[in-house]
């Protein structure tokens, strides 16, 4: 059977979008904070890993890239930060993951919202300037829900400073205002030439987690509906030839994860209704459930498998990798399957506890698999 040569995100063979940082740009990263590199020298720094990462993601085989967020510190707060209305400010406490805490690092709604001359399109124009033939650069941000689950988040809520209720009626009206920055920036990316932008989202997946919705009081139902609704408005209006995918995480901090539970509790809403072109979902292990859940996403999609971990050392086998590509097939047609990573090398700047040598290990398997199974 011949199978579709895909020309746009996701391709068969696929990546999240962080790569884990070389020394050089964490010691550039490390003189900045200290006032030792101005700005100008930091940019210089990034602009070669960048340019060094763009080059040897498309030396081992993949078609899609991206900056590998190394202008971030983390895989969403610094896209928060940009946003016209909201500020830096520290938390009570870390984000909690599993044998681990990160910074204590939130950001606090100060005012209205907007998502004029956000700093990641200047970003991007970087980065879609080493575009070759056959390759596209991706733009990957927190998904608007991401973004809502942190403004409405009870941490932000210990601070002396004005909080979003200050701003915004309830929370429909803050979902509004979250959706309409998300088509602003969308539409200067768009203008900057970006043609696909990912949507990264923990805020769907942790209602999946049972432990979390009983501990903290969560309603699955009106959350996971509030959070698609909107992503979903702010895709109203998108340009026919933007590419819009979302990934479904986790969480990926040091190689610690956050949450567990299968797809099960939002597949029919989210995997049914999200109105986005393709799903990259992490099933690296037994915490993601079966991929009985896939049979909830519409066929005209395309969905990402995430069964190679990005979070350990260990190189999983080609012919296990295959099977599990085909057992996912029984629900979701294989002409519309891809495979990546789980989730990315370096949600933050720390990374995962893997090489760099160990990183492309996997990429090259990923690649592997999929001429294995597409050609």
């Amino acid at each position: 059977m011949a199978f579709t040569v895909f020309n746009t995100a996701p391709f068969r063979a696929d990546s999240v979008g962080s790569f884990l940082r070389p020394e050089e740009l964490v010691n550039a990263r490390k003189l900045h904070k200290h006032g030792l590199l101005d700005a100008a020298g930091l940019k210089q720094v990034e602009d070669k890993c960048i340019r060094d990462l763009v080059a040897k993601q498309i030396a081992h085989g993949l078609k899609g890239f991206t900056d590998g967020e190394f202008r971030r510190s983390w895989w969403h707060l610094d896209f928060l930060w940009a946003l016209n209305g909201v500020e830096s400010t520290s938390a009570t406490a870390g984000y909690t993951f599993v044998g681990i805490e990160t910074r204590p690092e939130t950001a606090l709604l100060v005012g209205k919202l907007s998502g004029e001359n956000h700093a990641f399109v200047e970003h991007f124009k970087f980065v879609k300037s080493l575009e070759q033939d056959g390759t596209q650069a991706r733009q990957t941000i927190p998904s608007p829900a991401q973004t809502l689950s942190i403004l409405l988040n009870p941490r932000n809520k210990d601070q002396s400073l004005p909080v979003w209720r200050d701003f915004y009626a309830n929370e429909e009206e803050l979902a509004e205002a979250v959706a309409a920055a998300y088509r602003q920036v969308y539409s200067d990316l768009y203008d900057a030439g970006c043609r696909c932008v990912q949507i990264d989202d923990c805020a769907l997946p942790l209602l999946c987690d049972a432990q979390k919705v009983e501990k903290w009081g969560l309603d699955v139902k009106h959350l996971s509906e509030l959070y698609v609704y909107t992503n979903n408005a702010s895709l109203r209006d998108k340009q026919s030839d933007l590419t819009v995918t979302t990934h479904f995480c986790r969480g990926n901090y040091r190689s610690h994860y956050s949450s567990n539970g299968a797809y099960d509790a939002i597949a029919p809403s989210a995997f049914a209704t999200e109105n986005v072109d393709g799903f990259y979902l992490e099933y690296d292990d037994a915490r993601s459930g079966s991929f009985e859940a896939l049979k909830f996403i519409p066929h005209d999609k395309r969905v990402v498998l995430g069964i190679v971990s990005s979070k350990l050392v260990e190189l999983e086998d080609l012919q296990e990798l295959e099977a599990r590509v085909k057992d996912a097939a029984r629900f979701f047609p294989l002409e519309n399957l891809c495979v990546s990573p789980q989730c990315g090398f370096a949600s933050t700047e720390e990374g995962n506890a893997l090489t760099e040598a160990q990183q492309w290990a996997k990429i090259d398997l990923v690649v592997e698999l999929a001429h294995r199974i597409w050609g």
